[in-house]
């Protein structure tokens, strides 16, 4: 098959275009050029800025038709309008990454079925996705294109860090090697699920060309339902880290005061576990690699590429810690004065 992959070489799409390169399929990759390409010219590629509409949309024009046109990079609704120009009648099936951000929070249900309310929190990588999903379901009404639509959770992989209460970056691995404390939202008992690329990559893959999946969409997400407690402490496990220390910090608080901690508001303080029924019926999504083999597995490649980033460089956590215990034993002794009065 004849596939364009726009994007090509981030984390998910790397996977998955090595995934197509061994099966034998015709990739041909759409990007900026900026990321080295792994693939030792096996598959082709296209250089250009996808956001330079006119462009694209010329160039896309040019090369002739697609069997399968996969954009992992689409972002914003005017990304989605140019790849519906781009590609009206011209391409066999389209398949678009978007996110599970897209639904409200909390769910009306667990675990969160496709069927789940549209409503994503104040933030613009969610409410942006919805947009461009909203613009290109109207294009498939219109039968521009087949579509489908696949929604990732937290995907991480080799190059790339597991995500914590202050967002991302290998700095809380290098905490926790060091036996440092480490800052969990609220009572860390929501629950919350990491999917490593490999898993996510082959549903895209199994999706390519079934009419079975156009005008669907679907989760492909991790299947360890972990408390963030748990999930801290496989983590330190699967490094060689001792037993984590943690420091849980209401959620409230924590994101009014400490900026990093912003994502806890909006997302990490809900439970984000999710139904895989229809991958796994459609796209033969599988989860394969358990949460502790995956963290191990790029931790080495984090350590062979001198990608841990050093703590001591940055004491936000600490001071964070330092903050919460200092107010946290003033009301205490607030609260013993109200008792005895």
């Amino acid at each position: 098959m004849k596939i364009l992959i726009i994007g090509g070489t981030g984390l998910i799409s790397t996977a998955m275009t090595q995934f197509l390169l061994e099966k034998g399929e015709d990739v041909t990759l759409y990007n900026r050029g900026k990321s080295a390409s792994p693939f030792d010219n096996r598959a082709k590629i296209l250089t250009g800025d996808r956001t330079d509409f006119a462009t694209f949309e010329q160039e896309m024009s040019q090369v002739g038709t697609w069997d399968c046109v996969i954009d992992m990079i689409c972002y914003k609704p005017a990304e989605a309008q140019s790849l519906s120009r781009a590609f009206a009648g011209r391409v066999g099936h389209l398949i678009v990454c978007s996110t599970v951000d897209v639904y409200a929070k909390p769910a009306s249900r667990y675990p969160i079925t496709e069927a789940e309310p549209h409503a994503p929190p104040a933030w613009d990588y969610a409410q942006n996705k919805e947009l461009c999903e909203q613009l290109l379901w109207q294009a498939h009404e219109r039968k521009e294109f087949p579509l489908t639509i696949i929604r990732p959770a937290f995907t991480y992989g080799e190059g790339r860090a597991m995500v914590h209460s202050f967002g991302g970056g290998s700095k809380h691995l290098d905490r926790l090697l060091k036996g440092k404390p480490i800052v969990v939202h609220g009572d860390g008992q929501s629950l919350w699920t990491s999917c490593h690329r490999d898993d996510v990559a082959r549903a895209f893959v199994n999706a390519i060309g079934q009419e079975a999946t156009f005008g669907k969409s679907y989760h492909t997400t991790a299947e360890e339902w972990l408390t963030w407690d748990q999930y801290h402490t496989i983590i330190a496990e699967a490094i060689g880290a001792p037993a984590p220390t943690l420091v849980h910090i209401p959620t409230d608080l924590l994101a009014k005061t400490a900026k990093r901690a912003h994502i806890c508001a909006i997302n990490f303080q809900y439970n984000n576990i999710f139904d895989n029924a229809a991958a796994k019926r459609d796209l033969g999504f599988e989860y394969t690699i358990p949460l502790r083999a995956g963290v191990a597995r790029i931790f080495q490649w984090l350590q062979e590429h001198g990608r841990i980033e050093n703590s001591d460089l940055d004491p936000y956590d600490d001071r964070v810690i330092a903050s919460w215990e200092l107010y946290g034993a003033e009301m205490g002794k607030a609260l013993i004065d109200v008792d005895k009065s």
